[in-house]
């Protein structure tokens, strides 16, 4: 069969340093997604997703998954 890569998706996305967000709940940030609510922690990236949604990633997944682009 044919092959086929994966289109590059750019994504809004800013990490949260605990400070430059509000929602602040506990040491962590409550985001409510569309499978419900998840927690980030203090160096997560939250992902604004291509419907508007929100969605936390930990750093070490988003270096792996996500390169800056040029403005």
């Amino acid at each position: 069969g044919m092959r086929y890569r994966k289109k590059p998706v750019v994504i809004d996305a800013v990490q949260w340093t605990g400070t430059n967000h509000r929602g602040r709940f506990r040491g962590g940030l409550v985001i409510k997604t569309l499978e419900g609510e998840h927690l980030a922690n203090i160096g997560d990236y939250i992902i604004k997703g291509v419907h508007g949604e929100f969605y936390p990633c930990k750093p070490d997944i988003f270096r792996e998954t996500y390169e800056e682009v040029e403005a």
